[in-house]
């Protein structure tokens, strides 16, 4: 089904605007610099500020056709690579254009996007402005999905409730309602909902992973390996992921000897010819690094080799693990590896061994590192900056960590969290310098971005405003939720 555009592209007529669209800083592009298509244009397009309605006219008024389908991959993609805002404006797009009637597949879609981008309540008016003809069991999962996302276990199980009215309520409903019961500790609930599908006969490997998980978040030991036993004994359907999560279990327990023997036995129930063979391998990586065994992730990193062309998300495994060993010249020769098979650019490979260099110190091999990328046109994120920020406040180095902490703020992707520890050593270092107005409009800038909490914002104005240096003692940003380290540096499997 083509769409037929009404409304003129009218949004982006600055050429700077179309040349940062549609020009890509690749270091390295396999196919010829002639093939253009609608995917590649969205796919490049990172930067949050960048419109996909303003792209997708554009194309149009070039005169090429848009076909559903094609929209259908595109948010796909984005929804799978986590750019759910630009997924959500593709989505609207052909909501728009195809004058609201969406089939019921594409409004859930929009539905879960808009829960995602926007909050519960936008989530809530969307469902209620749908026809009633057109909610259907798939909506309703799509609003229960949402609710077990935010927490809503009453509203959720409303919603199962009128999900059973529609129809019988399907496998995949009740996984979702037990994975939010795990998610948030309400372990007799999901053991009497377990119960029910059990006598059902609809329990899949699926039902059994999130009990299995639930066993292991508490560390329940020995109910795990009961029910591991019982799983086995009954002939429910197991593979690798089986075996992975009692593995997790053990990691965390300390139980290294017992976490290597699951290891095993989830490696040999990998399928060499599965999709699934590459997320096996990187959860491998992972675990193995994590009980410290070398030797094991060197072996799965050889295996990795055998998939062919490997993806990015193979490569961060691979140097992840080895940064997990202090293991630096393998990390290297993995990125020399990456560099020469790379057909994408992803700073998140550089990033990592970048943050491994500034955590000791080496900030002249970051620094060489980071300049032979920018000559080769890539485009750092806010997390590399952040990554020297980090760096050059530990080597209290203040002027060039309050010009990274800036340039991690202002990127095009920008960072999603700083270290709060290194952000109030800059706002305490302005202050010092008597540059009050400049530290308040850093905090400003911070929080309108969401990379602080209000709690943290309100901290280092008080410490600002009045003098007050408990503001910004260790210990209270040590509760601050919102800092994680970032997701090239966990420690977790």
């Amino acid at each position: 089904m083509m769409l037929l555009i009404r409304s003129p592209w009218n949004l982006c007529r600055d050429s700077r605007v179309l040349g940062s669209l549609f020009i890509s800083t690749r270091p390295v592009i396999r196919f010829s610099p002639h093939i253009d298509s609608l995917y590649l244009r969205i796919s490049r397009s990172g930067d949050p500020n960048i419109s996909m309605a303003c792209l997708l006219d554009q194309w149009v008024e070039e005169g090429r056709p848009v076909k559903r389908s094609e929209l259908h991959k595109i948010i796909k993609q984005l929804r799978k690579y986590r750019r759910f805002s630009h997924a959500l404006q593709v989505s609207e797009w052909m909501s728009n254009e195809m004058n609201n009637q969406l089939p019921t597949a594409d409004i859930a879609i929009q539905l879960d996007l808009k829960s995602k981008v926007h909050g519960l309540d936008e989530a809530e008016r969307y469902f209620s402005s749908i026809p009633e003809t057109s909610k259907v069991s798939k909506v309703y999962c799509a609003l229960l999905n949402c609710y077990a996302e935010h927490g809503y276990v009453e509203k959720a199980e409303a919603i199962m409730q009128k999900i059973q009215q529609c129809s019988s309520i399907s496998v995949l409903t009740y996984n979702v309602m037990l994975s939010l019961y795990c998610r948030l500790g309400k372990y007799e609930e999901l053991e009497t909902l377990m119960e029910e599908m059990k006598e059902k006969r609809i329990c899949d490997r699926y039902s059994y992973s999130i009990r299995l998980n639930a066993y292991a978040k508490t560390l329940d030991i020995e109910g795990m390996e009961k029910f591991l036993l019982q799983m086995e004994a009954n002939g429910a359907a197991v593979d690798w992921h089986t075996y992975a999560l009692p593995a997790k279990a053990y990691i965390k327990a300390g139980l290294s000897e017992k976490a290597l023997q699951m290891l095993k036995r989830s490696e040999h129930l990998i399928n060499e010819s599965s999709r699934t063979r590459r997320i096996a391998y990187e959860t491998l990586l992972n675990m193995y690094a994590a009980i410290g065994n070398k030797q094991e992730v060197y072996r799965v990193c050889s295996m990795c080799k055998n998939l062919g062309r490997s993806r990015n998300s193979v490569y961060v495994s691979m140097i992840g693990s080895l940064l997990k060993l202090d293991d630096i010249d393998g990390a290297e020769r993995i990125l020399e590896e990456w560099e020469s098979d790379n057909t994408c650019s992803d700073m998140r490979i550089p990033n990592m061994l970048i943050g491994a260099y500034c955590k000791k110190g080496l900030l002249d091999k970051a620094e060489a590192l980071i300049s032979r990328y920018l000559k080769l046109g890539m485009k750092p994120e806010g997390t590399t900056w952040a990554h020297f920020a980090n760096g050059y406040k530990e080597q209290n180095d203040m002027e060039k960590a309050l010009e990274m902490v800036k340039k991690a703020i202002m990127a095009d992707r920008p960072v999603s969290r700083l270290n709060p520890f290194t952000l109030s050593a800059c706002i305490k270092h302005l202050k010092e310098k008597g540059d009050s107005e400049y530290a308040g409009d850093l905090i400003n800038l911070c929080r309108q971005r969401g990379i602080i909490t209000v709690g943290t914002y309100d901290r280092l104005f008080d410490y600002i405003q009045n003098d007050n240096p408990d503001a910004i003692m260790e210990q209270h940003f040590l509760l601050d939720r919102k800092y994680q380290p970032p997701d090239d540096e966990r420690e977790d499997t």
